[in-house]
């Protein structure tokens, strides 16, 4: 019993700085209003979703401080903007004794008290943006700030981080039991909460008593289709460190500079798409398993697979992949700049997407950005796929490997048929009017925080 007193009486003393320096912080009233801090205990340079909120607010003339994890480089727009202030947060590394849950109960304190004294060391803000998931401990944490600092708190649901949990230890394991407790009683009590589907938005209502409004991944003005000339540039690049953007042979003429898939005259700067060229396949995954069968038969290209993504699985798969020798199909898993990406997407021919939801609640933000270059997707089926992926209109559904391998044999058969499938999904997505980032952003977040 003492020593629970003498706990409570560590932890008071703690605090009693915090809410002082909050109580201090809440009387400060000049420039609050204007300014929100945005929060992401994840990589800033892996978060498009709230690299984005930074962006459409400082646009919108508030002051952006963005809290993160700086493991991978965030847009140039991000760095380059005047009115938005990185605060870099360190990860805890190196727990490697001790019991499992002892190590990630270790890391939760330490980030909780890590996140309250960075977010108490920035200016007042009047609203807080949180990414969930990750929500724990970021959610009681930003909740707990706004209680002494007079500020807002919304919540940017993405998913759900207790079903991610669930998917290493089992739905009914105690500690994903405790998360789930904890991300419905305090996603409670946020001021404003947003989501990235209608299913989503309804699950909140119906089953944790939360509000919110759904705005949907939109591509970023950067996301279209890349020029020819601008194709050859990227396909020269890459062509420096991976075979599978060189040309399988040397053009005749010494004034050609030649990729696998383009060649510039450079004399003239003419830019054309070689004959015969093989198919782009471009692929953003998380390196969960999946299968891919080789493409064989008649009128059938050759298949370059660019798969990009980084995670735990990457070199296994990577290891995998260079044991296969195949004659149609080449595989190719760079690590691209942010700036690259989108021109990727832009110059390739179809997406495939094999994004599985924990929650089946979630949409590919990858998909978003690929139907914003006009690129036809295959998108393995879940739940609320629909919301995003239109079967037969804007691109394909499948189920499982065999599936997926009918899909490619039928979209790639006579590569490059303009009167084909994919040609036909391609003008499809050309032609619909795709409402991008910044105007959804105004149409549903600008009014939430600047109502009075």
């Amino acid at each position: 019993m003492a020593a629970s007193y003498l706990a409570l009486l560590a932890l008071a003393l703690l605090l009693l700085p915090v809410l002082l320096l909050g109580l201090w912080k809440r009387g400060r009233q000049t420039g609050r209003a204007r300014h929100v801090v945005v929060v992401v205990l994840g990589d800033v340079g892996r978060s498009p979703r709230m690299q984005y909120h930074a962006l459409s607010l400082a646009q919108s003339g508030f002051s952006v401080t963005l809290l993160g994890f700086y493991n991978s480089k965030p847009r140039d727009e991000l760095l380059k903007s005047d009115r938005i202030q990185i605060v870099k947060l360190t990860d805890l590394q190196g727990l490697g004794a001790g019991p499992r849950i002892l190590q990630y109960g270790v890391k939760v304190v330490f980030q909780a008290v890590y996140l309250l004294w960075k977010m108490m060391c920035t200016d007042p803000a009047a609203y807080v943006f949180l990414q969930n998931p990750p929500g724990l401990p970021a959610i009681a944490v930003c909740w707990f700030v706004g209680c002494i600092c007079g500020s807002k708190l919304v919540i940017d649901w993405h998913n759900y981080g207790y079903s991610i949990m669930g998917l290493v230890h089992g739905p009914r394991h105690p500690i994903v039991l405790l998360a789930k407790w904890y991300e419905k009683f305090f996603g409670r009590l946020s001021h404003l909460n947003l989501c990235v589907t209608n299913a989503m938005r309804e699950d909140l209502a119906e089953n944790w008593c939360v509000r919110a409004e759904t705005l949907y991944d939109k591509p970023a003005s950067f996301f279209k289709e890349t020029p020819l000339d601008l194709q050859h540039e990227l396909f020269m690049r890459l062509s420096r460190t991976y075979s599978p953007f060189q040309s399988c042979s040397e053009p005749s003429d010494p004034g050609t500079e030649r990729s696998a898939f383009t060649e510039r005259d450079c004399q003239s700067g003419v830019v054309r798409r070689l004959h015969g060229r093989p198919a782009l396949l471009v692929s953003s995954t998380s390196w969960t398993e999946f299968e891919q069968q080789a493409l064989t038969g008649d009128n059938l290209p050759s298949l370059v697979c660019v798969i990009t993504g980084k995670g735990p699985l990457r070199e296994h798969y990577r290891h995998l992949i260079s044991q296969k020798h195949l004659q149609h199909v080449q595989f190719c898993t760079p690590w691209l700049e942010a700036e690259d990406y989108p021109l990727l997407l832009g110059s390739a021919d179809l997406g495939v997407c094999l994004h599985m939801s924990s929650s089946g609640l979630d949409l590919p933000m990858k998909v978003v950005d690929m139907f914003g270059c006009s690129l036809p997707v295959c998108a393995v089926n879940f739940k609320c796929l629909h919301e995003l992926v239109k079967h037969g209109e804007n691109g394909l559904v499948f189920k499982d490997a065999e599936e997926l391998a009918a899909q490619l044999q039928m979209l790639f058969s006579k590569f490059p048929d303009p009167a084909g499938k994919l040609s036909q999904f391609r003008k499809k997505l050309q032609e619909s009017e795709q409402l991008r980032w910044d105007e959804s952003w105004k149409q549903t977040v600008l009014p939430l925080v600047t109502h009075k």
